[in-house]
């Protein structure tokens, strides 16, 4: 009791005391760098922050000396004396074994109300906002909500930079979600930045969950609904602002404990409250309740919306029921729904525990009495595939459970430019950057996760036999773990076959340029061509645009140019000739005016002459559409490159004549502008990681990739250096190399770098 009695004096004091002032909860820079300047009569000189001193100083060095070249700007040097006593770090933010940073949760109201950004809240920032879609998500279409519930949540996904993990879960399937909600049991659940960067990737909006339970969850609530209007609001705002500052979309709030008659009362002025202050600073913003209090606050789930409930309904966005409902509880709501039929989201737990319609295999049997009656659609725990089938068949089981679903499921569209993808789920059995093996393990990375095709099997109308079937592939890749394997089947009476990649509505530029990279597996004469359809765009207008008919619509087919045009060559060099691993780019150039780009297609057409069945088993690894205007755009450098936060650990015991090697740890910090980047390569030079040995010394050319950023910073972990010997200094440089959001290589003149020079203690 005592400890309960503190608790609660403190989490009143918070309340009375409200949030921080909006400039208190502004993100903290770090002082800036002053841009280096190259003096005539001068040689370039190096900074060199000197450990303790916190102070610069310009130190005459020499180019060769420094390994830069001389279109390079140089980099800024940091000193440390090698120090196996490091500084703590904070352990919200970073694991405690391995210093890797990590998503984090609040466990009560102390934490929530007590929170401000720090630096290191940066990593786990969404860099991708939320794409543009159509229809938006305000329309009166159903909806389809995923929440994500698997294990208690915080698993592999909340290692920010990625693992090594093997056979992780990866969700794939965007194409159907509406809405994706990260769930656990602690009290407030900020979702891991990947799942908001891959979300967002889509046209996915994402939400957190605040949730109380049991007396704990009953004490809580006490504390802050019964009370003054200020003390609901303090929790509300500073849900707000958490939601605000990470670049996700909102909460579920789930009250699963009894409320007192003060708390009820005040609880629908706490939603309407936080719906409002929502929507004026997250554009887009939702709040969702779920189907738990009624408004006598006694817990009791009704599986529906109806009288004793509607109160919470109508004081935010929408209304999550509970699982165990039949049709007649779907019939009552569409009185009690009015025409808001969309909000409400009728629960179906995948897992089929309690008296349910269907889950599992059979899940599609709650969708369509969902979708007969119009409305929205939340699929709990979809992750049972993983969970409960075998790993070794995670693939085919999850495709299968998706396709089973999917005539319930409405698609949406992209509508922004540029598209880019490399097919990737964010994870591999080892790393390829355009072609080039970088690292062999396995590796996991959900905000390294690109824009997902519409899945599926096709077989061709007819008796022909004629199929085509789509599903992606971890056995090969052009760029990051995994490429898009199409296989099929052309009969000889049909002379070619298209898939659907991607729905689209983009309002085409003048002119736009699209890639193509591909491989056929085994011999085949079989074409392979991309193709879009088009449609009239004259009804388009800034902030809408139009939904045509598909029979207004044309399909234009694109012949490949042979020599991109000179100011494109960084983007299109390689176009119509053979890269490595026996991958093939095709570039295409399209000038429309007053069109909307509506869908990509891949066609697959028989060779000239060949009266015979066809098969084909075709990779594809990157399709781009991209603004041209946009490729001629200026490149920007990657400025103010620090290291922070140096840790070393101790040199395991070494043979005799074999070098003392060390493990690095470090904070690397840079300027950019996030918006214009897919996300930033770091690099060093005289280092390697122990985890991932590099096959070949890398030279001055080749530095070391160490992992990808998807923010302005990055946690350098156990990087293997050699020991400094006496009276001299070590010396390790980071390399960060930015990557253009329209996919091409960026020359190493606008990386930004910066070294590390360190001694041994005297």
């Amino acid at each position: 009791m005592e400890a309960s009695t503190v608790l609660t004096r403190a989490t009143a004091r918070r309340l009375r005391q409200g949030p921080a002032a909006p400039e208190a909860m502004a993100r903290k820079e770090p002082d800036r760098l002053p841009r280096r300047q190259r003096r005539p009569g001068r040689r370039w000189a190096r900074r060199v922050r000197r450990r303790g001193g916190g102070t610069w100083a310009q130190v005459p060095t020499d180019h060769q000396g420094c390994g830069i070249k001389e279109d390079q700007e140089a980099a800024a040097v940091f000193r440390e004396v090698v120090s196996f006593t490091p500084d703590p770090l904070p352990v919200r933010y970073y694991d405690k074994d391995t210093t890797e940073p990590i998503s984090f949760y609040f466990s009560s109201l102390e934490e929530l109300l007590a929170w401000t950004p720090h630096m290191e809240d940066g990593f786990n920032v969404a860099l991708e906002p939320l794409g543009c879609r159509q229809p938006p998500l305000s329309s009166h279409r159903p909806r389809t909500l995923l929440c994500h519930d698997m294990m208690g949540g915080y698993l592999d996904d909340r290692f920010i930079q990625g693992s090594a993990v093997q056979n992780p879960y990866s969700f794939y399937h965007w194409q159907y979600i509406d809405i994706f909600v990260y769930f656990s049991h602690h009290t407030v659940t900020i979702p891991p930045v990947g799942w908001t960067n891959a979300a967002h990737r889509h046209g996915v909006c994402v939400l957190g969950t605040f949730i109380t339970e049991w007396n704990e969850g009953a004490r809580l609530c006490e504390a802050f609904l019964a009370g003054e209007e200020r003390s609901y609001q303090a929790v509300a705002d500073r849900l707000v602002q958490i939601a605000q500052f990470f670049h996700f979309d909102g909460w579920l709030i789930n009250i699963e404990n009894s409320l007192s008659l003060a708390a009820v009362r005040n609880t629908p002025l706490f939603l309407r409250y936080l719906t409002t202050q929502l929507h004026r600073q997250v554009p887009g913003g939702l709040v969702l309740w779920y189907d738990s209090v009624l408004q006598s606050g006694s817990l009791k789930w009704q599986d529906e919306l109806n009288e004793h409930n509607r109160v919470f309904f109508d004081s935010c966005d929408g209304f999550f029921t509970n699982y165990n409902w039949r049709e007649e509880h779907l019939e009552r709501m569409l009185g009690q729904a009015g025409e808001r039929l969309a909000d409400v989201y009728v629960g179906v737990d995948v897992f089929a525990r309690g008296n349910v319609i269907g889950g599992r295999f059979d899940t599609d049997k709650s969708l369509e009495l969902i979708r007969k009656h119009g409305f929205s659609a939340a699929l709990f725990a979809p992750g049972w595939v993983y969970e409960c089938l075998e790993k070794a068949d995670f693939f085919q089981n999850q495709d299968k459970f998706w396709s089973l679903l999917q005539r319930f499921l409405p698609t949406h569209s992209i509508c922004s430019l540029p598209f880019v993808t490399s097919f990737c789920l964010g994870m591999g059995t080892r790393r390829v950057c355009y072609g080039q093996e970088q690292a062999v393990g396995p590796w996991y990375h959900p905000s390294a996760q690109e824009t997902q095709p519409l899945f599926g099997e096709h077989k061709l109308p007819g008796d022909g036999g004629g199929w085509v079937k789509i599903h992606c592939c971890l056995a090969d890749a052009w760029h990051g773990g995994s490429s898009l394997l199409v296989q099929g089947v052309i009969p000889p009476e049909v002379g070619n076959v298209a898939v659907r990649l991607f729905s689209l509505q983009v309002p085409v530029p003048p002119r736009i340029f699209l890639s193509l990279v591909y491989k056929l597996e085994g011999p085949s004469d079989v074409g392979v061509a991309l193709e879009l359809t088009t449609g009239d765009a004259g009804g388009c207008h800034i902030g809408s645009i139009s939904v045509l008919n598909a029979e207004t619509g044309f399909r234009q087919s694109l012949q490949p140019l042979q020599v991109p045009p000179t100011k494109l060559a960084r983007w299109a060099g390689h176009c119509g000739q053979p890269l490595s691993g026996g991958w093939i780019q095709r570039c295409y150039e399209v000038s429309l005016r007053g069109c909307l780009l509506q869908d990509l297609f891949v066609n697959f057409s028989r060779p000239p002459g060949s009266p015979k069945e066809e098969s084909f088993a075709c990779r594809l690894g990157e399709i781009q559409v991209v603004d041209a205007d946009s490729l001629l755009a200026p490149l920007h450098q990657v400025q103010d490159v620090t290291v922070s936060q140096v840790r070393w650990q101790q040199p395991a015991p070494v043979l005799e004549g074999r070098p003392v090697r060390l493990r690095l740890s470090c904070l690397l910090h840079w300027s950019y502008l996030l918006l214009q980047v897919r996300c930033f390569r770091v690099h060093c030079w005289e280092g390697t990681r122990s985890d991932s040995p590099s096959r070949e010394p890398p030279g001055p050319e080749k530095p070391t990739f160490l992992g990808l950023a998807f923010a302005n910073q990055y946690r350098v972990v156990d990087l293997v250096v050699e020991a400094a010997g006496p009276g001299q200094d070590g010396r390790v440089e980071f390399l960060v190399e930015p990557v253009p959001r329209e996919g091409f290589l960026v020359p190493q003149a606008e990386w930004g770098r910066a070294a590390l020079l360190y001694s041994s203690p005297r």
